[in-house]
């Protein structure tokens, strides 16, 4: 996760682009942190999704074997 410094200054970046503009080095500082951002929140979703199980209405596990491999190999296959 990103500390609050860096989400305030990607904020503060942005704010100040709609209002007076950026230089370079601040365009530059703007699109590190944004990129640092995805990644961030990308990580955290592939977590996220990698621990899930899928069930039916049924209450049949319909998890996808793509996904059911990738919990394997990570050690993730014996949750219930």
């Amino acid at each position: 996760m990103l500390s609050e410094e860096k989400i305030a200054r990607i904020n503060e970046l942005a704010k100040k682009k709609k209002t007076s503009g950026l230089s370079d080095e601040e365009t530059k500082e703007q699109k590190e942190l944004r990129e640092e951002y995805l990644q961030s929140v990308r990580g955290g979703m592939r977590h996220h999704i990698e621990g899930m199980k899928v069930v039916d209405p049924d209450g049949k596990d319909v998890t996808p074997d793509k996904l059911k491999k990738i919990q394997k190999e990570k050690g993730l296959h014996n949750r219930k």
